[in-house]
């Protein structure tokens, strides 16, 4: 399956290792595992977040090479200028890493909010990109644009309802420049899958025909109809399927023909995003994949642009696409530890209770167990775990025998499941299919559903899950996967599967002497930015990777971002910690001067606090106590 979902990135060397190739068949393979133990050496615990910042420059050619080679395949006229939508991921070093890498080919940035306009405007270098303004906006954020356009950036401000389109005109005399308009059409299109309501007639954003229409005759009665820049369109995020994409590329660019042939100066076509990943590696239109390539969507794009602009006879548009997801998902993988399993068919030792008639026909159905009998046995071991139940509520059972008939339960379940593995699908009635979700086991892992992947949390979307080593050992287990946080929504409780998706994962045993690690892949898109402080758990600790020939292993880790301490989260929550600690310290002396403490162990306790608010939010795992921590004297002295 890795090879399928991992887009030529990730695979598995013979060792067992998941490894990375950032820059494909072009430079050297990385095992992830290695990765994770060298920041360990710099004191980083997991989880675990590693960035492959040369990844992020492959996928950043690959789009771009892409349009341009379908540019000149049809023989387009016009450019290709794409940007990059920072809420997919507005964290510094990646928007930064992606305007590097994007620069010969004068790639920007696409800014949605007015906080994203403030940080766009100054790390926007290339006067030759585009800054393409979508959302909602007020006039702090139009003259923020508009000061852009003083700068000499192409600042194209897109106009979600007509007031916007007045707003700009006004605000651009105030200020004496010239601004430049684009118009998100409401296409009837629309896209398919979790995020389809985003587009078609229905959608939140964009302007009818008629409105269009009105919007051209505001921008005339003020002067500005050269400011008429750019025809928009956005079908909604990962679109599976590339029929859709064609005919909603068709529709706008008809929009755009239409226009020009009215005499307005539109220059570029704004295709949105929508371009898709495949998660599950099915290369299908399920909504966690895709079936087509980069490459396919790029040539679909020209190719119909340039059909109806020729057809119409109107001169093609500069081309804009706003792919995020697909530009910075591979990117980040995030690393957890499973440190521990819950097991339905383990249980301890305990004195035997035969003489209980429950117990006895448990033991009867156990003897004659065969797949001749696989159903009836089922059933039978049901009816007895349920009879006895019902006695335990009316407090008829004891727990000792409650204990053997659940123990004796799961035990038999496990053998019926073992029997039906060795037989045809077919023959297994539905019940015994359902047995390996019944018996599935849990593993625990140190990280947040809330804080790493809240897509999942919120609407189910998947992400491939693998033990990032070990993979030269069949699994021993199907698993789910569980958080350390105190909510019973922590959890991953879908898996991707070729044909299908998964409710339990195979996972190996978990051996204490040696950490078992899992990968969570293409995490890059929203989840390092959407995650929130659920039971204060912050963000985790990151690394950055980049290759380099030079080094022995092949990389260096470039960066190292430490995760939220203790007293950072408290801080986010208003819990100061210079108070924290006054109080803690308040209630220390009142129990020194009752004699419930020594002053000696009070002044102990009170540096343990200390301490640990520097402590990181996860859990430290046995393996990772020694690594080294701040001393405590970074924190403010004791109030008193």
């Amino acid at each position: 399956m890795i090879n399928r979902w991992g887009g030529g990135y990730f695979d598995v060397d013979e060792r067992g290792l998941v490894t990375v190739a950032p820059l494909q068949e072009r430079g050297k393979r990385v095992a992830i595992h290695d990765v994770v133990k060298a920041a360990q050496a710099e004191g980083l615990k997991t989880p675990l977040l590693i960035r492959f910042q040369d990844l992020l420059h492959h996928r950043v050619r690959t789009l771009n090479e892409a349009f341009l080679a379908a540019i000149n395949e049809f023989r387009y006229r016009g450019l290709y200028r794409g940007v990059f939508p920072i809420k997919v991921n507005q964290l510094h070093e990646v928007v930064t890493e992606i305007l590097d890498a994007g620069q010969r080919y004068h790639y920007g940035i696409e800014v949605g909010s007015k906080p994203e306009m403030f940080a766009g405007i100054p790390v926007h270098t290339d006067n030759e990109s585009l800054i393409v303004c979508n959302g909602y906006k007020d006039d702090a954020f139009i003259r923020m644009a508009l000061v852009g356009r003083k700068l000499g950036k192409k600042v194209i401000l897109i106009a979600e309802k007509l007031s916007e389109v007045a707003a700009i005109c006004r605000l651009a005399k105030e200020m004496n420049v010239e601004p430049w308009i684009g118009l998100r059409v409401r296409l009837v299109s629309k896209g398919a899958g979790r995020w389809a309501s985003s587009g078609g007639e229905h959608a939140k954003f964009g302007l009818t025909t008629a409105e269009i229409l009105a919007a051209t005759e505001i921008m005339k009665t003020a002067g500005m109809s050269q400011a008429f820049k750019l025809v928009h369109f956005h079908i909604g995020s990962q679109v599976p399927d590339i029929l859709i994409i064609k005919r909603a590329v068709r529709e706008a660019a008809r929009y755009y023909a239409k226009l020009r042939k009215m005499g307005h100066p539109v220059e570029y076509l704004d295709v949105g995003g929508g371009l898709a990943i495949d998660y599950d590696g099915s290369r299908s239109t399920f909504h966690a994949s895709m079936n087509y390539s980069v490459e396919e969507y790029a040539r679909d794009i020209v190719y119909n642009v340039a059909d109806v602009c020729d057809d119409e006879k109107v001169p093609h548009p500069n081309l804009v696409s706003e792919s995020g997801r697909a530009i910075v998902a591979h990117h980040s993988v995030l690393v957890v530890e499973a440190f521990g399993s819950i097991e339905k068919t383990v249980a301890p030792e305990f004195p035997s209770s035969d003489d209980h008639k429950l117990v006895r026909s448990l033991f009867e159905v156990e003897e004659t167990l065969s797949s001749q009998n696989l159903l009836e046995a089922w059933h039978d071991a049901i009816q007895a775990k349920e009879e006895a139940q019902k006695m335990f509520e009316v407090g008829l059972l004891n727990l000792d025998v409650k204990a053997q008939i659940e123990t004796m339960f799961w035990r038999i379940a496990d053998r019926i499941q073992k029997i039906a593995k060795t037989m045809p699908e077919e023959d297994l009635a539905d019940d015994i299919k359902e047995l390996p979700h019944q018996l599935s086991d849990q593993h625990i892992c140190n990280f947040s559903v809330f804080q790493s992947l809240v897509d999942h949390w919120a609407l189910g979307a998947l992400f491939p899950i693998t033990p990032i080593h070990r993979l030269d050992e069949k699994p021993t287990s199907e698993s789910t996967i569980v958080d350390i946080t105190c909510d019973s929504d922590g959890k991953v409780s879908k898996y991707i599967d070729r044909n299908d998706v998964r409710d339990t994962l195979p996972l190996h045993a978990i051996d204490p002497n040696d950490p078992y690690y899992l990968g969570i892949f293409l995490t890059g898109a929203y989840q390092d930015i959407m995650g929130d402080i659920h039971n204060l758990l912050g963000r985790v600790n990151e690394v950055h990777v980049f290759l380099d020939d030079d080094e022995e292993c092949g990389y260096y880790i470039e960066e190292i971002i430490e995760g939220n301490a203790i007293r950072d989260v408290l801080a986010m929550t208003q819990y100061e910690p210079k108070d924290l600690v006054a109080r803690m310290k308040a209630q220390i002396d009142a129990a020194i001067k009752q004699d419930k403490l020594k002053p000696t162990e009070g002044m102990r306790l009170l540096q343990d606090y200390e301490r640990g608010l520097l402590d990181h939010t996860y859990l430290t795992m046995p393996h990772t106590r020694n690594v080294v921590t701040p001393s405590p004297s970074v924190l403010p002295p004791p109030v008193g």
